[in-house]
């Protein structure tokens, strides 16, 4: 849930979590406590590595694969140049973003693997979905120092192991795909 009065585009690391839709687990499976990504799961992959070239001002942290979600972390960083929040007067400011907001990056995202997991549907390559593949929203929260930072990696990295008592893991959890 965004934070009603907060900036989403001002430079800082936001931890985001996007959920597929009915919560379908369409990226791999979870075996002994390690994630095994399947072909979709590969291409949510490199299409969140492939993001810093679509917003060359972000950089990116830890991520995993879920079955059905992705965890990752993302920096937004203010461009070399750009005036401070606050400068640019009223009548600029509709030209004058150069920075994505994190809304723009998390959209993108969920815009392009929906294109391409299409695809992968129509050629036979994975299991189609009802509807959307991703849940409307995602849930996103501002990472404010280091420490939250380290507790986001940890919790990314291990999210493999906690995935039988993951709130994403539907219940009657039987292997994925």
């Amino acid at each position: 849930m965004r934070l009603k009065a907060y900036d989403y585009s001002k430079a800082g690391a936001y931890f985001v979590t996007v959920v597929a839709q009915d919560r379908l687990c369409l990226f791999g499976d979870v075996i002994e406590d390690e994630m095994h990504v399947n072909r979709a799961g590969a291409m949510v992959s490199e299409v969140w590595r492939q993001l810093p070239s679509r917003f060359p001002t972000i950089e990116l942290d830890a991520f995993v694969v879920m079955p059905n979600h992705v965890h990752g972390i993302v920096v937004l960083n203010l461009p070399v140049g750009v005036p401070l929040v606050g400068t640019l007067g009223d009548e600029d400011r509709a030209t004058t973003r150069v920075a994505p907001t994190l809304g723009d990056v998390v959209g993108a995202y969920k815009s392009i693997t929906t294109v391409r997991y299409t695809r992968g549907v129509k050629v036979g390559l994975w299991n189609a979905y009802q509807g959307r593949l991703w849940q409307r929203n995602y849930y996103e929260h501002v990472i404010r120092n280091e420490s939250e930072l380290n507790r986001a990696r940890e919790y990314i990295v291990g999210n493999p192991a906690l995935w039988v008592r993951d709130r994403e893991n539907p219940e009657g959890f039987v292997d994925c795909i």
